[in-house]
Formats: structure tokens, C-alpha cells, sequence
């Protein structure tokens, strides 16, 4: 078996055993009214303004994806787990929005090569190997003048990526890099953190 078959039948396990405390935590699940107020105010000001096709990698249980929805976007969210994505359909449903979900690597999504005018991706990254490699295989879902939307950190069990590592690993296509510390905005994560929690934006040039 490939080291990257076997990865991703490890990290199917490992999601689809968390699947269903997934939601617990207040910035996945977004229970809270205040937390998901925030995660709304991030993306409206970090996704384009008018409508736009959005590719949610490793969207676990959606929570991200129905904003994005209900921001009148296109979305496309994909994870690696079966469980997480039934769980995140249920939660569509309820909710009457339209997300397409699928089940897929989000190391090398199979996704229209140039067809989305966002990627975005919270707190998968730094699990993937080489993300040097799949940042690249996520640059070519843009479009010309799409957006990469990268939210990540570095916690305190020692795991993770430092903005500056992200950022370092993005193609060197991409331009217009910004990035946000996210670590002093506690409603984001449902209480104060003291570990490395970021955004980070970068553009594809128009042609």
C-alpha cells in the first residue's frame, strides 16, 4: 500500500471516530450565537462580495459551508470522512441550504482544475503531508483572480503550522499574501487561546 493511500484510510478512521463529537467544540459546531456571529463576520469580510464558486476542503461537518451558503455563494465541500459528511448533509438539510458534499482526499481534491473562484481551508492543512505539494494542487482549482483561504495555527500540544511556514510553502504564483492573527479574537474560538491561530489570504493573478 502507497504512503498516501495508507494516510488517508488512517485519517478516514480517525474523523469518522470523531464525527460524532465533532460539533461539541464551540468553533466547530458553532452552537453558540456569538461564536457563529464571528466565524460570519470572518468569512463576509475574507470571501469575495458578489457570488462565487467555493470549494470547503476538509469541512468536516459543514459548519463553515453553510455559511459560506448562506453568504449566497456556490459551494463545494469535500472531506475525507463519510461519517463527517452524512452529518454535514443532515445539517444542510435542516437548515434548506444547498452545499454539494462529497467524500474525497482533501489532499488532491478531484475537482474542475480552474473552475472556483475560492479554496478554502480551516485547520487541515498542517495534517496533509508535503503542504508545499498540496497547496500547489489547490491553486489550480482557481480561477484567474481567485482567492486561496487558508485558516491554521499552532497549538499548544506542539502540532501544527506557523503562519510563516504557510506562507513559505505557497506557490509563488500567488500574490497579495495577508495575513491575520486570529489568536486575540476569543468569540472566534469560544473562549481566550494563548496558541498560534491565523488567517491567511493569497490571490491567483488574472491572466
Amino acid at each position: 500500500m502507497e504512503k498516501s493511500e495508507s494516510h488517508v484510510i488512517a485519517s478516514r478512521r480517525y474523523w469518522d471516530d470523531a464525527a460524532e463529537s465533532f460539533d461539541r467544540e464551540p468553533d466547530h459546531g458553532l452552537a453558540d450565537p456569538l461564536v457563529r456571529h464571528s466565524w460570519i463576520n470572518l468569512l463576509t469580510r475574507s470571501l469575495p462580495h458578489t457570488q462565487a464558486s467555493v470549494v470547503d476542503i476538509g469541512c468536516g461537518t459543514g459548519s463553515l459551508s453553510l455559511i459560506a451558503a448562506e453568504l449566497g455563494h456556490t459551494v463545494t465541500a469535500i472531506d475525507v470522512s463519510p461519517a463527517m459528511i452524512r452529518r454535514a448533509e443532515a445539517k444542510a438539510r435542516a437548515a434548506q441550504q444547498d452545499v454539494t458534499f462529497n467524500v474525497m482526499d482533501a489532499a488532491d481534491p478531484q475537482l474542475p482544475a480552474g473552475a472556483h473562484e475560492v479554496v478554502m481551508c480551516r485547520h487541515v492543512l498542517w495534517a496533509l503531508p508535503e503542504p508545499s505539494k498540496v497547496l500547489e494542487r489547490w491553486t489550480r482549482l482557481l480561477t484567474p483572480g481567485g482567492r486561496l483561504i487558508l485558516i491554521e495555527g499552532y497549538w499548544h500540544t506542539d502540532v501544527g503550522l506557523h503562519a510563516e511556514q504557510v506562507v513559505n510553502a505557497l506557490p509563488s504564483s500567488l500574490t497579495d499574501v495577508r495575513v491575520e492573527n486570529l489568536s486575540d479574537a476569543p468569540k472566534l474560538w469560544g473562549a481566550e487561546v494563548t496558541d498560534e491561530r491565523y488567517l491567511v489570504v493569497a490571490s491567483k493573478p488574472q491572466l
